[in-house]
């Protein structure tokens, strides 16, 4: 009797506990956001305003600011860190879940413990190593701010912490413990297995990277662990399991990844994107493009694929380019039907094929490490860009071949007329900026702030639609995308000195020296072995440590240094934006907003395309060399 009636008290006391939990896990969650989203909406607000002064102060009042660069590079770590922190916090960091969605809810349900573990578990490694890297780097000084690198360094430490205080929030908030319980042994058993195994795998040699960064992170990237986390416990694995390197090694190489100051114009051309359409500006510049191509099958796919051909290069960065153009298509590309994964596979395209256009960090960096011309491999670069462009529009006029256009009619040349007077401001953007760059005015970082004052004037002056209460929200999200695709960038970068150390790079270009069929085989077995690397390696990464190996070497079959660049190049573009391991395609979809599962399929055909492309290129010297004489 006293066991039945004690049973609904006891019942609703548990209830309130749980109540009770849940509501103290929200306020620590909502601290949590204030802690994070307020400075780093303030820190790409602070970045904005450093680089345009930097600009006016260097080319108005003729009085450079010689700090500004060093004082952007170093709040940029902070940006990173805490945009990352947010995106945890969110669960906006990029994932692989094709297989996931597939799964019964029960089974997803216990991947989605297991991502949330796995970044804990990442996150709980890289802590110590993190605080140590900041430390050792208090004895250097900055050189013109004349400061300790601490202030800058401890970004990684403190940004750390706050996303495994995100992680162990989100696993708190679980009710169902068994399935919580199994995920925290399952990858307790893992990691104990792994380390029982260290003596065998310091056996294996080069076997590892196999074992490591194929297997590994095929298995994490598949199960759903966000892409970063996959990969930077691969490297950890690796580094801390095979070899006697410090993990704070690891810590290092993402510090080199996130802190370039290229990719600084990701977060601000992503802003960029937001301000263009809350000015009214990208609404011009569609019905503009809609009024030309509307009535044509796919039209704005055509636009997507020229759009990314003018605006390629102005920034670096191909995730600051993509940010660029998408939030002015997409939308009405919605509207008229296009589906997400079409939209994101054939973004992701048009980034590996915009590679070699000018000015174009990648080349840039070739240049540098193998002596080539820079100026001939940006005047080689405009065409193979061309042929694979047209390789693109073919994909895309197939695939809309059969849509219905009934209903649709096309505009008159007035209509075309008065469409275009209004968009000219919005269309001479791309123009502007790519102007300021070759002339010298502001460096590819720097330019992205002057394309948004020109977007918050004309917005506020001529199309007067301006909506100033979202551009607090829009600086948060801003550094939320920008945390999770710098933390991808990071973790590869960490992946990628990992392949260098283990004498890889060496072996490789050895073996490619020795290949029968003479110049043509080299080629085309370059084409593949640069598909594979740009899948884990960032361009820039990969150049520096393959260009001065296999540029030789293509010199000894007599194959033309600007030919066999482009020909690398482009072949490291289809693997960065190549699913499932490339890391520019999850940018993407980062900036899409669209899961990653969704553009498996359609992008496919979008790549046997760019690879006819670059053989293409391969096969006809004359494309890549035929305008630098």
């Amino acid at each position: 009797m006293s066991t039945h009636s004690d049973g609904p008290h006891s019942s609703e006391s548990s209830g309130h506990e749980k109540t009770a939990w849940l509501r103290a896990i929200g306020k620590a969650d909502r601290f949590l956001g204030l802690l994070t989203e307020i400075p780093a909406a303030l820190l790409v607000l602070t970045e904005i305003l450093v680089l345009l002064g930097g600009v006016v102060s260097r080319y108005v009042l003729h009085h450079p600011l010689t700090w500004s660069d060093e004082l952007a590079s170093m709040l940029f770590l902070w940006l990173a860190m805490l945009g990352s922190v947010i995106a945890l916090r969110r669960s906006s960091h990029m994932r692989m879940t094709a297989l996931v969605d597939m799964a019964s809810p029960g089974t997803r349900a216990f991947l989605d413990l297991i991502a949330v573990v796995a970044a804990v578990a990442f996150l709980a490694f890289i802590g110590h190593p993190a605080y140590e890297f900041a430390s050792e780097e208090a004895a250097v000084t900055s050189p013109s701010l004349e400061i300790s690198n601490a202030w800058r360094a401890s970004a990684l430490p403190c940004g750390i912490v706050l996303m495994c205080f995100a992680a162990v929030l989100k696993l708190a908030e679980v009710t169902n413990w068994r399935r919580l319980v199994a995920a925290l042994a399952l990858a307790a058993a893992v990691v104990a297995g792994l380390y029982m195994m260290s003596p065998l795998f310091q056996d294996l040699g080069n076997l590892n990277l196999l074992i490591f960064f194929v297997g590994i992170v095929a298995v994490l990237v598949l199960s759903g662990v966000p892409i970063a986390f996959a990969f930077g416990l691969a490297t950890l694995g690796y580094i801390s399991l095979t070899t006697s390197k410090p993990t704070t090694v690891i810590v290092g190489r993402m510090d080199e990844g996130m802190s370039h100051i290229v990719l600084l114009s990701v977060p601000l051309f992503v802003f960029l994107g937001v301000v263009l359409e809350l000015s009214g500006m990208a609404k011009a510049m569609v019905r503009f493009l809609a009024s030309l191509l509307g009535h044509v099958r796919g039209g704005l796919s055509y636009v997507l694929v020229g759009g990314m051909y003018l605006v390629s290069g102005i920034s670096g960065s191909k995730a600051a380019d993509m940010a660029a153009i998408a939030p002015v298509l997409f939308p009405e590309m919605r509207k008229r039907g296009v589906k997400e994964g079409e939209m994101v596979a054939l973004l992701a395209a048009t980034g590996a094929q915009t590679e070699t256009i000018p000015p174009s960090i990648v080349l840039i960096t070739i240049g540098s490490v193998t002596g080539i011309s820079i100026s001939a491999l940006f005047s080689g670069g405009l065409m193979p860009a061309l042929v694979l462009a047209v390789m693109l529009c073919f994909v895309v006029w197939w695939r809309h071949r059969k849509d219905d256009l009934a209903g649709t009619q096309r505009a008159s040349w007035r209509e075309i007329g008065r469409t275009l007077l209004i968009a000219l401001p919005a269309l001479a953007l791309p123009f502007i900026i790519r102007a300021t760059v070759v002339e010298g005015v502001a460096t590819a970082t720097e330019v992205s702030t002057i394309g948004i004052a020109y977007a918050i004037i004309a917005g506020a002056v001529i199309y007067r639609q301006m909506d100033y209460r979202k551009l607090w929200p829009a600086l948060i999200d801003t550094a939320a995308l920008s945390g999770a695709i710098l933390l991808i960038i990071g973790t590869a970068t960490g992946m990628a000195w990992a392949l260098t150390q283990s004498g890889f790079s060496r072996q490789l270009a050895q073996a490619m020296s020795q290949l029968p069929g003479g110049a043509t085989g080299f080629l085309a077995v370059s084409i593949l072995a640069f598909i594979i690397l740009g899948s884990v390696l960032e361009g820039i990464p990969a150049i520096v440590v393959f260009g001065p190996l296999l540029f030789p070497i293509a010199k000894q079959f007599g194959i033309n240094d600007v030919h066999y660049s482009m020909v690398v190049v482009l072949s490291m573009g289809i693997g960065l934006f190549a699913p499932p391991f490339g890391v520019g395609y999850y940018a993407a979809c980062a900036i899409s907003r669209v899961s990653p599962s969704a553009g498996m399929r359609p992008i496919l055909g979008y790549i046997v395309a760019l690879i006819i492309g670059t053989i293409l290129v391969a096969a006809i010297p004359g494309l890549s060399i035929g305008f630098t004489r």
